[in-house]
């Protein structure tokens, strides 16, 4: 065959394969089309009833976005309005540049002039994006006026009737309104980052100009930013949105909008952003205004179909996560900002500007500034109300004159940082006492460095602790021996369930049982996990939130559901320790006891080369988690969380308990009965196993539980070696009177083997 019909008969093939693509994919989607109209079937009429009764009644100054939100603390008093930018203000179409109309319609729909609203092409694409990744993925595609649609009329529901509603209010909207009137709703309602609608207030904020004033490039530029506001704000990150400016030229440029001399010209300009960095029109005055927002848009983000995840199998998932938050979150933030909402807080103003002062005063010997000219030096605190789980204060950094109301870091939520030691009860310890392990449980405190270059972490050794006494003195080794022992996975997947959500595939290491994660956890995050130990394994949402009404003064707000994370005696053992760790342990130095007669119970944190400092804690009617460290990470010799952390928790905590007055209190027991450690008193050795069945020559399962009594008895001798003060009289005649009733007691074992393990054991207590 010659070459000329080889190349003819390949064209053939290649025309046949392409008409069967085709057919498949058309039956594919008359498929799906099918689907939808027999599962919806009875809706659709519904549906398209509201959609041209919505658009009948609508009228142009429903495109206006000028509804005022307010939020409300938990006195009712008003401590926020949202409101869209003073600055912005609303163009008609003839006073729109055209080349941000332009602009628009070449990255956003290309056929706006001439569709009915909707662009089958896109549905196609839409439908075959469906079936391919088998009903996860349904969106994109949508043209302008969808989008407008959308933005007035629905919300960002991930599902087949919201795309439904979505191209039935658009087809109906194009019939009411012309394109003009439709392109000049839609740039009005687009949200330009920092609460800023509408390309004149963008103009304005980002470039100290009218929007005529505008050259090619920053008019591309602008219309970047509101494919993902949050991502491409200028404030924060103004080269984000130069690849996106650059993409919408060349689409301007293939859709005939521009030159190709006006292409290099504009791609050429250098963009420079006027106004203090940091700044905004919607930078709201508080950090509880922040946290508020916050949590009631995460709220209606998990309303209308936003999967919060938690779990990732890998970067790439993750970062395609991050990115479809940022786009909802900004999205539903807009419009909380324009929907006339009233949301009622937990929030105490009262104990807020209390904590604040306190935090300003712990940290005001560091006056250093750091890039953003904000004290480098910092703190966060987050305080919950254990009666009911909700955050009642919270601290995201210190007070600065000049930066109370433009400056809105929130680092109480915001700001991931390492957690220390203080992860270890989360993610080590209460999942190890729901695996079986006791108080009593003895530990190897393994040489870390060692165990990171070995294969065989399980069966190295170390000097012996008991459970208890592992985590009162913050044994690393023991928690790292620990963490492999019981899984890396299952440890993690408690801070999961808790809604940590910087928790990476990086993570799933040993390295974590130590605090050691790739971003971290914020306050808020802490305090929610140690509330939920306080609330015997019970974990409830954390928020602020109490109630949202409408504009209409509907109520939308339902508590979530509360979840066990721990069971009942897992997290109530866990507290019991957690208390030795205040009275005996890292955290004794803070005397909480010489101040209050409420029971306390927490646990201490610190990094590597002392970056960051923690103290996550309890009372039975608070939970306050505290941490300190510099913006810009860096050494401080004197910051452990027995240091600054334990001081500002222990203030705060004293306030609160007088500003609620309560004077006296002990923690409790669940209603299912007794604690892990009265459960596991009578823990029987090798359970199940006859006395006088034989483990070696001579050595029975009697002879080994007799043995492991003992041994109970000789680390309940070296905790008490361990909780002697090494700065008393009698220090010296205690230890030796304990160590000679250890040695008494390890005269009694049987087991050679066994022997000399707790003789080490308790030698190495004698020594240290």
């Amino acid at each position: 065959m010659s070459e000329k019909k080889k190349k003819k008969q390949n064209r053939h093939i290649l025309r046949a394969s392409l008409k069967i693509s085709f057919l498949v994919i058309m039956l594919l989607v008359l498929g799906i089309v099918g689907f939808i109209f027999v599962k919806y079937k009875k809706d659709i009429d519904a549906w398209r009833q509201e959609a041209v009764q919505k658009v009948e009644e609508s009228k142009r100054d429903d495109f206006r976005p000028l509804n005022i939100s307010y939020i409300y603390d938990k006195d009712g008093n008003k401590i926020a309005e949202l409101s869209a930018s003073e600055k912005n203000i609303y163009l008609r179409y003839e006073d729109i540049p055209q080349n941000a109309v332009n602009a628009l319609i070449a990255v956003e729909d290309r056929t706006f002039w001439s569709n009915r609203g909707y662009d089958l092409r896109g549905i196609v694409r839409v439908a075959f994006t469906y079936a391919r990744t088998n009903g996860t993925v349904i969106h994109g595609a949508s043209t302008i006026t969808q989008q407008l649609a959308r933005k007035i009329y629905l919300t960002n529901e991930v599902s087949i009737a919201r795309k439904v509603k979505e191209i039935m209010i658009a087809t109906e909207l194009t019939q009411k309104y012309t394109k003009k009137q439709i392109m000049e709703f839609y740039i009005n309602n687009c949200c330009f980052a920092n609460n800023i609608y509408g390309i004149e207030a963008a103009a304005t904020a980002y470039f100290g100009i009218t929007s005529q004033e505008l050259s090619l490039s920053q008019t591309a530029y602008l219309c970047a930013i509101p494919n993902r506001p949050t991502y491409y704000n200028p404030y924060t990150d103004p080269d984000r949105a130069i690849e996106r400016r650059d993409k919408i030229l060349n689409d301007m440029y293939e859709c005939g909008y521009i030159s190709k001399e006006e292409l290099s010209g504009a791609l050429a300009e250098e963009i420079t952003i006027v106004g203090q960095k940091g700044g905004g029109s919607d930078r709201v005055n508080s950090y509880q205004t922040t946290y508020a927002l916050n949590c009631a848009v995460k709220y209606f983000m998990e309303q209308e179909g936003f999967s919060f995840q938690y779990d990732f199998e890998t970067a790439e998932a993750y970062e395609a996560y991050q990115k479809e938050y940022e786009t909802w979150y900004s999205d539903v933030r807009d419009r909380i900002y324009t929907g006339g909402y009233k949301i009622y807080t937990s929030l105490d103003s009262g104990a807020q500007n209390s904590l604040q002062s306190i935090i300003d005063n712990s940290l005001n010997m560091d006056v250093s500034l750091g890039g953003s000219g904000m004290y480098d030096f910092q703190g966060a605190l987050t305080a919950i109300d254990n009666t009911n789980g909700k955050v009642i204060a919270i601290v995201g950094g210190r007070s600065q004159e000049g930066f109370l109301n433009t400056y809105t870091l929130n680092r109480a939520y915001q700001s991931h940082r390492q957690p220390g030691s203080s992860i270890k009860p989360l993610v080590v310890y209460t999942p190890a006492l729901m695996q079986g392990y006791t108080e009593t449980s003895s530990l190897n405190n393994i040489d870390v460095s060692a165990a990171k270059k070995s294969k065989t972490v399980s069966t190295m050794t170390g000097a012996k602790f008991s459970f208890r006494s592992a985590v009162e003195q913050s044994k690393n080794g023991c928690a790292y021996q620990l963490f492999n022992d019981i899984g890396v996975d299952y440890g993690l997947s408690f801070i999961k369930e808790m809604r940590f959500d910087k928790i990476v595939p990086e993570d799933e290491t040993l390295s974590a049982s130590l605090g050691g994660l790739t971003y971290g956890a914020t306050t808020e995050q802490m305090a929610g996990a140690y509330a939920a130990l306080a609330n015997h394994g019970v974990y409830r949402d954390t928020s602020c939130i109490l109630s949202i009404k409408d504009i209409d003064g509907h109520e939308m707000y339902l508590d979530p559901l509360d979840k066990e994370v721990y069971t009942a005696d897992a997290a109530d053992t866990m507290v019991d320790i957690l208390k030795g760790v205040v009275s005996r342990g890292t955290a004794a130095s803070m005397k909480w006891h010489s101040v209050s007669s409420v029971e306390a119970a927490g646990k201490t944190g610190t990094t590597n080369d002392s970056k960051d400092g923690w103290f996550c804690g309890i009372t039975p009617y608070f939970t306050v988690a505290v941490w300190v460290g510099f913006d810009t990470p860096k050494t401080l010799s004197s910051l452990y969380g027995a240091t600054y952390p334990a001081t500002i928790w222990k203030e705060s905590m004293q306030f609160l308990l007088d500003a609620y007055g309560y004077e006296e209190g002990s923690f409790t027991q669940s209603d299912s009965g007794d604690s892990a450690s009265d459960a596991y008193a009578e823990e029987e050795f090798l359970p199940g196993r006859s006395d006088d069945e034989t483990l070696s020559d001579g050595y029975t399962v009697a002879d080994y539980r007799a043995d492991r009594t003992v041994g109970k008895r000789i680390l309940a001798i070296i905790d008490q070696m361990h909780g002697l003060d090494p700065g008393a009289g009698d220090y010296q005649s205690k230890k030796e009177d304990l160590y000679r009733q250890g040695c008494a007691e390890v005269g009694n074992i049987y087991s050679r083997k066994y022997t000399a393990e707790m003789q080490q054991a308790l030698d190495g207590a004698y020594s240290n």
